[in-house]
Parts: C-alpha cells; structure tokens; sequence
C-alpha cells in the first residue's frame, strides 16, 4: 500500500530548466567552452558539483569544480530574484495538496542545492506538505546513483516498497529503482530527450497519478 510519496524537483515540481539553461550556457561562456546539446542534456537530475567535475575532466579545466559550481549559482541566483514568470508545472501543486490531505507523507529529493530548494518552497509555500526536503549537493554520490533516494524512503518514516517516486529524467528514475522504489516517469513537455523506459509507470500529465488511481498501485 502506498504511504509516501519522494518528488523530484526541477521538471516535475517547478519548470527551472530555462533559468539552468542560461545559467549554465553564462557559465560556459564564462569559462571560454563550448558544450554540446547531447552533453548538456546528459546533465540532467545530477547535481551541480557532479556536473562541474564531468566538465573539468571533459575539457581539462585549469578552474576547480567548485569554481565552476560558485559561477552557476550567482547566474541562476541572478534570474531567480528577476524572473517573476516563475510557476509550478501545471496540475503539481493540486496533486501535492491532495496526496497531503489524504494522508501520504511528501519527501522531496533533488539534485538541486539547498539553498535552491528553499527558494523554491518559500517562493510557493510548499513547506507546509512536506515532511522531508534531500538536496543531492550535500550528498557523497549524484543520481544515478541510489543514494538520495535510499535517504529519502527512511525520511519517509515507511519501507522502500510502501513509496513513489515522481521523477523526469533519466539519472533520477535510475537511481529510483537503483534504490527499489516504485517510478513514476513524468515525461513533460519541459524534459528533453530523457529516457523512461525504466521507469514503472509513464505519465505526460498529473491527474493520471491523482490520489484514487494510485492509492493501491503499490
């Protein structure tokens, strides 16, 4: 029976990959590189540090991963506190209200910084509904690997087989089942070229994983 619920952030919870986008593309430039769409989308759900250290292998860096991490954040900081067109994905946050009020324990678990996530969960005031918020930044390993969501389901209070997770990329719906967890793939309009056929089940909407139709998917 399903007792919690482990979202993903950035792609399923807030469309953020536009502000990543330009953030990372300033940083690029900034570091004088050139990186290729296929590279670029093969970031996607790890955390900003992991990515940092494949770009300095990549293309033999002289600057530290740390560096790189510090020059995105100010970028992304920067259209944070000016982009006032910033929402939830459409149909998140009823579903996030409902999982709530029907007693599901909401942990989030995403790759993204705490300081992002705050932002985010202030922004929108989705704090009051979760019980649990996982930055992968703080973690030892990035998605794929399990470890953010082994975290995540004892943050839940339940078993890895009693939780959900609603990811949209391809490292986070591997590290999901890496950690033996039900997934939901969430292939969104805003996920780019992301595999899904690992995960369990496939949605391009939210109201397909509404309380009643997954309450006993488990």
């Amino acid at each position: 029976m399903l007792k919690a619920v482990i979202f993903d952030m950035d792609g399923v919870i807030i469309d953020s990959e536009p502000m990543h986008h330009k953030a990372y593309h300033d940083m690029f430039n900034e570091v004088n590189i050139s990186v290729s769409n296929e590279l670029y989308e093969s970031f996607t759900g790890q955390s900003t540090l992991n990515i940092c250290k494949r770009l300095c292998d990549a293309f033999d860096l002289s600057e530290s991963p740390e560096h790189l991490v510090s020059l995105k954040r100010k970028h992304y900081k920067r259209f944070f506190e000016t982009n006032s067109d910033l929402s939830l994905i459409d149909g998140v946050e009823d579903l996030i209200k409902e999982y709530h009020s029907n007693g599901l324990k909401l942990v989030l678990g995403s790759s993204a910084a705490m300081t992002s996530i705050e932002q985010i969960f202030d922004r929108f005031d989705l704090n009051p509904y979760f019980v649990a918020k996982l930055s992968g930044a703080d973690l030892k390993q990035s998605k794929p690997h399990p470890e953010i969501f082994i975290n995540a389901v004892k943050a839940s209070g339940f078993n890895s087989n009693e939780c959900m997770v609603i990811e949209d990329s391809t490292n986070g719906i591997e590290a999901a089942k890496g950690a033996g967890v039900f997934c939901v793939g969430f292939d969104s309009f805003h996920s780019k070229n992301q595999d899904y056929t690992k995960a369990d089940l496939v949605i391009k909407d939210f109201n397909e994983i509404n309380f009643h139709k997954v309450k006993d998917l488990l």
